[in-house]
């Protein structure tokens, strides 16, 4: 079992969701001995696309200029680790109602036609099949699943168009109002995820 670990949350040590990743992480590993982990901090920096990006990635110039190179390499970097993985654990803190800016920007460097998922007749179709993904939730005041969460039914969509529908989530939600009882939710979905 290849297992990719990401975080992305910018509050260090004081992180509930890198936290339960580390603790999913453990399960997963103490699962299955032989797993191999490679982590991604997000928050050491995920460039943003731009037009630089489009014309390097997107457009594939046959003779592509050393700058366009470095950022072909670096979105290769991500893929190849999505592709590599059987399963992905991801840290969603959830910030301003969202995901954190340098996890979208990863999402969308490993989103490109053609490597991880394609147009056909019938609509888009993801390449990166075979995969599961656990998500590890945190929200000082949003409420997993709600109607202003608008977090985690985006990461959701966005694995599953790449091609990745299995998906579960262990959810530490509403901190602020009640720090031991979301942890308590979070840690008993925990107990019952399949490693």
């Amino acid at each position: 079992m290849n297992i990719l670990h990401i975080d992305s949350a910018i509050t260090g040590d004081a992180s509930v969701s890198r936290k339960l990743t580390a603790d999913i992480v453990a399960k997963l590993t103490d699962a299955n001995p032989g797993a191999t982990v490679t982590h991604r901090d997000l928050n050491d920096g995920v460039p943003a696309i731009d037009s630089d990006w489009f014309a390097a990635v997107r457009l594939a110039p046959e003779h592509p200029t050393p700058e366009q190179q470095a950022l072909i390499a670096t979105s290769d970097a991500y893929l190849a680790e999505v592709q590599a993985a059987d399963v992905l654990v991801i840290g969603l803190p959830v910030y301003n109602f969202n995901l954190p800016a340098q996890l979208k920007n990863w999402l969308d460097q490993i989103a490109r036609a053609g490597k991880s998922f394609r147009y056909t007749a019938e609509g888009p179709e993801g390449l990166l099949t075979g995969k599961r993904a656990i998500v590890a939730y945190s929200a000082a005041g949003t409420p997993f699943g709600s109607d202003f969460d608008h977090a985690s039914g985006y990461l959701r969509f966005m694995l599953g168009f790449l091609g990745i529908a299995d998906v579960d989530f262990v959810a530490a939600d509403r901190l602020a109002m009640d720090r031991d009882a979301g942890l308590a939710r979070a840690q008993d979905a925990l107990d019952k995820l399949a490693a």
